[in-house]
């Protein structure tokens, strides 16, 4: 019994003397926290150093950002968690149903993720990821023994330093709490967004950004019980935890809500001990499935965003509207605790979390037994990658066969033809919930006041033909992924490839970039290679004569792009023009800009920046919208303007107008269209607001409400193509385009390339009554020409948050075609 009390003493003396050779924040950094901004590398330091002073804390990195920034997660568990982490790991997804094999006798652990700082200038939740890893493995250690908490200190570095390095040039010395100083007004475009100007907390379903595909590979290594996202709202808002706001998305399970609502009253028993301010099933709802809530959700857990009130303005301390000081250390407060709590609400209910996580992944009823996908070869394998990346398995048909079930073009149930190099995915799979929330036609919506976009289904995004089906697909085989591709040596009079995707546009590109001229079809061909529908590219040997090796050129860039090109023999052509003929149109290699302006919306511009530098892979040039004049304009064969509020850039004696005139060509995307409508120098007209004071006699309590009427959130619409034109080319008749606003466009004599029929609606998602009135016979893409150049007008940002697949075409046309 001495001796049991010794070992007992001892064990409790070597604890304490271990938390007390961890540093405080404070201690570390050489300031109080809360009294200035942690910059990134300071943050990355101190996980660093409770690390190597704790046996409670593994560090590991997960990858860079695009500016080279560590992202970095911290695990933290007891001493003996931490040393058998891999096979709790492997325990916790055989249990959960995930992974296929018999678990250890290791007793089960539930898993916290809390992820800090997606919004760069939301800075206060990285501080106080910084106090409570210390409090975590200081003063709550036997919470660590039945839980593994995963903490990720700064999802977006790029932007948290954007935002930190501008707040200590600009403030007063200490701080300046009045709301009109400068310090509480950021410069474009912010430090909310990433290095791309991408706002990470939309991008958890698309992957289109480094930080995010480097997160969702550790992510998928633990399939977490719970995960929060910390962020910040409005200057004079109280905090914001769970239970969300409708809607939400019916595949959320009621133990999910209920046990939303268990971690939201463990969290107002703290607020109200210390008369904070806080509300809940408001304004964030759980439907679309980009947010760090909802996709964490769609995988079973109980997913969660805390909002703290201040965000990028409210700085070091900032006067409110009731006349009380915000102050740092306040929201680094609340941040704390309802982290603290969380943990705590975990630990008290591993057992249950557990059994309920198994329970979420046993296939049960669903909506459609089968997704069944076909259509172009290059979008599949696009479509494929990100199920991949999501861990959605599929498969394949045996033969080409017909298929039963509801037909997403012909909106209603048929019976379609599919052939063998369709995929097909299982409704009723693990993964039964994420697949329904990505690919069903139409997501069901329980209220129409929500907080992003409303429809997003992945076949009319990639432009495959879809067909869910409710009896489950028999015949199908594992699916066999194409090789890469290899093209054969050859001594070729021409090379051809077609064009029907994004993926042949990177073909171009990188044949242009090696000065490699091209032409496309303006008519059909065919000759005993094959058949060549307008739009298709040719490179012939007699136009390339500059290159030392011809044929080992094209393939050595075409195997490098994976794209299949055929060696063409002859110019003589079976039928349609040769390849000689004046209709063989010759692609120039154009000099590209993007105009710049801090009325741009960032995330727009972002869009087309990332699209160029890390999709494309085609050079761009950033110039500022007051650096246009001629003598920088001649510089450039195309400028882009995306989409934003610009006044007064359809000046006629304008310098952008002046060059128009002389030949250039401007794409002007989604919003910015609206600076061109309406103007004397261009033909565009907007179209009215069908509804004049909506308002009237409505009772102040149904206003906002009555306002989404005239409101569009994301809605998918078929418009109609006239892709004989270039602008189309690769195109069918009918196109499907995520719509993002209610505003609407007369359509222009006989440049209207694609238009919305008369009494249009959308095939998903939600578009008020009166914002789709104003969608009958509208543009949706168009050229207006003006002197010897012209404008192109895209109307639908076809480059929305990097997602919409088949979209992308329509900018690579209206460059080079």
């Amino acid at each position: 019994m001495k001796n049991l009390y010794f070992t007992v003493f001892f064990c409790f003396i070597f604890a304490t003397s271990k938390a007390q050779s961890i540093p405080s924040p404070s201690e570390f950094l050489g300031y109080e926290l809360g009294t200035q901004f942690t910059r990134h590398h300071q943050v990355v330091a101190y996980f660093e150093a409770v690390a190597a002073a704790s046996d409670q804390v593994n560090i590991s990195s997960y990858g860079k950002t695009y500016e080279g920034r560590t992202l970095q997660i911290a695990s933290i568990s007891s001493a003996k968690n931490l040393n058998n982490i891999n096979e709790i790991r492997e325990n916790h997804l055989i249990n959960s149903g995930l992974k296929k094999g018999t678990p250890s006798s290791l007793a089960p652990v539930s898993v916290v993720w809390l992820s800090y700082n997606v919004h760069g200038n939301e800075a206060v939740s990285t501080e106080a990821a910084l106090k409570t890893i210390y409090t975590l493995v200081t003063e709550k250690s036997e919470w660590l023994e039945n839980l593994i908490v995963l903490m990720d200190p700064c999802i977006n570095p790029d932007g948290r330093d954007r935002y930190v390095n501008w707040y200590n040039q600009v403030k007063s010395t200490p701080f300046d709490s009045n709301p009109i100083a400068n310090e509480h007004y950021e410069e474009w475009p912010t430090g909310r967004t990433n290095h791309y100007y991408f706002d990470l907390n939309r991008d958890w379903a698309w992957v289109s950004q480094r930080e995010t595909q480097q997160r969702l590979k550790v992510y998928h290594q633990w399939y977490p019980q719970v995960h929060v996202d910390f962020h910040e709202q409005g200057v004079n808002s109280p905090y914001y935890f769970a239970p969300a706001a409708e809607p939400l998305h019916e595949i959320v399970t009621d133990f999910q809500r209920d046990f939303q609502n268990t971690i939201g009253k463990n969290h107002a028993s703290y607020f109200d001990k210390e008369g904070w301010s806080y509300f809940t099933k408001e304004v964030y709802d759980l439907l679309y499935p980009g947010y760090g809530d909802t996709y964490p959700m769609f995988h079973g857990a109980i997913g969660m965003t805390y909002e703290q009130g201040g965000s990028g303005r409210a700085g070091l301390s900032i006067k409110n509207e009731i006349g009380d000081y915000l102050t740092l250390k306040d929201r680094i407060d609340h941040h704390y605790t309802t982290g603290l709590s969380t943990i705590e609400t975990v630990h008290k209910n591993s057992e249950l979390l557990n059994s309920e996580f198994k329970k979420y992944f046993t296939p049960g009823k669903v909506k459609y037994a089968n997704y069944v996908i076909d259509g172009d070869p290059k979008k599949i394998a696009s479509l494929t990658s990100l199920l991949d990346t999501h861990h959605i398995p599929y498969s394949s048909p045996k033969t080409n066969m017909s298929v039963k079930g509801w037909n997403y073009d012909k909106q209603k149930n048929s019976t379609t033809s599919i052939t063998k190099k369709a995929i097909v995915i299982d409704g009723k799979s693990q993964k039964n919930r994420l697949i329904q929330a990505l690919f069903e036609p139409n997501t069901k919506i329980g209220d129409s006041v929500t907080y992003d976009i409303t429809s997003w289904s992945l076949p009319y995004a990639y432009g495959l033909k879809a067909i869910a089906t409710q009896e489950k697909l028999k015949n199908t085989i594992p699916y066999a992924k194409a090789n890469k591709v290899n093209n054969t040596e050859s001594k070729a009079y021409a090379y051809a490839s077609p064009w029907k995707s994004f993926q042949d546009g990177k073909f171009l590109a990188a044949l242009l970039k090696q000065n490699i001229r091209v032409r496309y079809n303006g008519k059909p061909i065919k000759n005993k290679e094959g058949k060549w529908t307008e739009g298709s590219l040719f490179i012939l040997k007699g136009e390339n004569k500059a290159l030392k090796d011809f044929d080992a050129t094209i393939k050595k860039i075409a195997d490098n792009t994976n794209q299949k090109i055929t060696p063409i023999a002859s110019g003589f052509s079976e039928k349609g023009i040769d390849l000689g003929s004046n209709e063989m149109n010759f692609i120039s290699k154009k000099k590209v800009g993007l105009i710049k302006s801090n009325n741009a919306s960032p995330q727009g511009y972002g869009e087309v920046w990332h699209f160029f530098e890390q999709q494309l892979k085609y050079p761009i040039t950033q110039i500022d919208l007051d650096r246009l004049n001629d003598r920088n304009l001649d510089k450039f064969d195309i400028l882009i303007l995306p989409p934003g509020y610009y006044r007064n850039i359809t000046d006629s004696e304008s310098e952008l107008i002046k060059w128009i005139r002389k030949g250039g060509r401007i794409i002007v995307l989604g919003s910015a269209v609206n600076s061109f409508a309406d103007s004397d120098s261009f033909d565009l007209e907007s179209k009215s607001n069908l509804k004049e004071n909506k308002n009237r006699n409505i009772p102040f309590s149904e206003i906002e409400r009555n306002d989404i009427s005239s409101a569009i959130y994301g809605s998918i619409y078929k418009v109609n193509i006239d892709n004989s034109h270039p602008l189309a080319f690769g195109y069918d008749q009918q196109y499907y385009s995520l719509k993002n606003s209610e505003k609407s466009y007369s359509l222009l004599d006989n440049t209207t390339i694609g238009r919305l029929p008369k009494n249009a609606k959308p095939v998903a998602g939600f578009s008020g009554s009166e914002a789709t009135k104003l969608q009958s016979e509208s543009l949706i893409f168009g050229i207006e020409y003006k002197g010897r150049g012209s404008v192109v007008y895209l109307v639908d940002n076809p480059l929305y948050r990097a997602f919409w697949e088949n979209g992308k075409l329509w900018m690579v046309n209206a460059i080079f075609h």
